[in-house]
């Protein structure tokens, strides 16, 4: 892989919280303070106003990142947007899929989600559709590094793909993926694209167009008790799994399995507070488990990380964001040098880059 390099340096710790701290978590002390490496937007200008739920993966070329943009989220104009960086700067936005239908009708595209698998192509996942209780899920791929994209495919009736956070590699050879759907209330299930038999290449588009390839795991939640959606995956072991959700309860609700995925325990309240906002997990080098998310029930005018060793209890180590705006939807991920590379919505207006290392916590 090719590593990232550091455009803006910052010489000084992040600086602590200017609000009233959360009380679900405790306060890290100066020295545990993670170390921010570079803070930058994606993209400074663009022919659209507005982006939102961005994705990133490292890919053999450098950090990919795509998102979604247009007049208005829903609005018909929305496309899905991708940037590569080659080391040295970011490409400039490229649009990658359209959600123009055959018959010319033109629907928004929603939360795209990136996959690089080991040898094969970059995967993006993405959903079409005029809102979320009635979109579908579709799939392009490429083999250039997002330089070039293959024709859509559209994912088989029932199955979104990863609905907003990266999906997992299992064991198995299996990709674990986190969805849910709006239209009967908020609900959380889980997608698998089974590993092929034989000569089939799982990152085809005919395997992953196929029914076949996928089993799914319905209703993780009760949508009275626990109105939740989006969740992204802790893996504590092959066999032990947790999600972590967005939910309209004030908290982040979790799950367990003990199986793999294959069966899940009931929903749960974690400790964490959220304002129905999106999160994401990483699995670090070290055992310990790293979450980007909104701390606060009102409001996504802050994002925190918290750290945790057991996905239970978690300790925030630093305010990225803290003032007047929106800083959403996070996807995160542990890069090959180690850094943590983060992206997140800013203000609705661009896409947000920030790389922190965390040796010091």
């Amino acid at each position: 892989m090719v590593r990232i390099a550091t455009v803006l340096t910052i010489s000084l710790l992040i600086a602590s919280c200017t609000g009233s701290p959360d009380p679900s978590v405790s306060e890290a002390s100066s020295e545990g303070t993670p170390l921010v490496l570079a803070s930058e937007f994606v993209y400074e200008e663009a022919p659209f106003p507005s982006a939102h739920a961005s994705t990133l993966v490292e890919t053999p070329a450098g950090i990919a990142v795509a998102w979604f943009g247009g007049t208005e989220e829903k609005d018909p104009d929305v496309g899905i947007w991708f940037s590569i960086h080659n080391g040295s700067g970011w490409s400039e936005p490229l649009e990658v899929a359209d959600g123009v239908a055959a018959d010319g009708t033109d629907y928004a595209c929603w939360n795209p989600v990136l996959f690089q698998p080991e040898g094969g192509p970059l995967v993006l996942f993405y959903k079409v559709g005029v809102n979320p209780r009635e979109w579908w899920g579709a799939v392009r791929t490429s083999t250039d590094n997002g330089v070039t994209w293959s024709e859509e495919q559209t994912l088989p009736d029932g199955v979104l793909g990863p609905v907003r956070a990266k999906p997992v590699l299992m064991e198995d050879g299996s990709l674990l993926a986190g969805s849910s759907t709006e239209h009967d209330g908020w609900v959380v299930h889980m997608e698998r694209l089974k590993k092929p038999v034989g000569d089939a290449d799982m990152w085809s588009l005919e395997y992953m167009g196929s029914a076949d390839s996928w089993e799914l795991v319905q209703g993780l939640n009760d949508a009275e008790e626990f109105s939740a959606i989006q969740p992204t995956i802790l893996v504590h072991s092959p066999e032990r799994l947790q999600i972590m959700c967005r939910s309209t309860q004030d908290v982040i609700s979790t799950a367990w399995s003990e199986d793999g995925g294959v069966t899940w325990g009931p929903m749960q309240a974690s400790e964490l507070p959220n304002p129905s906002a999106g999160v994401d997990v990483v699995n670090l080098a070290d055992g310990r488990f790293l979450l980007i998310y909104n701390p606060t029930t009102q409001g996504r005018h802050q994002l925190a990380l918290a750290v945790s060793e057991d996905g239970e209890r978690w300790e925030q180590v630093t305010l990225l964001e803290d003032s007047e705006g929106e800083y959403s939807y996070p996807a995160m991920i542990q890069a090959e040098d180690g850094g943590i590379h983060i992206t997140y919505t800013w203000r609705r207006e661009k896409v947000k880059y920030v790389v922190v290392d965390l040796n010091a916590v």
